[in-house]
């Protein structure tokens, strides 16, 4: 059984930081891409940043230039640096792990910009 356990999130003022942090335990593979979403009220689940193991990075075009993936593979880790946050970055945030035969999941974590 592999869960995907988030911390860091929280209430922000607009132009604040937060730092996410999402840990997998269980078996898991190294080979695989692991990824933040997010979800706010009324809208669909979107892709906020994506990293494979080899460290190739993808983010959305709203976060480009302020939020950074990085990840250690030893430490099945995964973390995502949020800088220069508004409001409309307001949401629940997902880790997501997938690879062969398998698509992960975390409880998710919230996270409020206040303006």
């Amino acid at each position: 059984q592999v869960q995907l356990v988030e911390s860091g999130g929280g209430l922000v003022q607009a132009g604040g930081s937060l730092r996410l942090s999402c840990v997998a335990s269980g078996r898991i593979f190294s080979n695989n891409a692991m990824g933040w979403y997010r979800q706010a009220p009324g809208k669909q689940r979107e892709l906020v940043a994506l990293i494979l193991s080899g460290g190739t990075t993808r983010y959305a075009d709203s976060v480009k230039g302020r939020f950074t993936i990085s990840r250690d593979n030893a430490k099945n880790t995964v973390w995502l640096q949020m800088n220069s946050l508004n409001v409309e970055d307001t949401a629940v945030y997902y880790c997501n792990a997938v690879g062969t035969g398998y698509n992960y999941w975390g409880q998710g974590t919230q996270v409020t910009v206040s303006s």
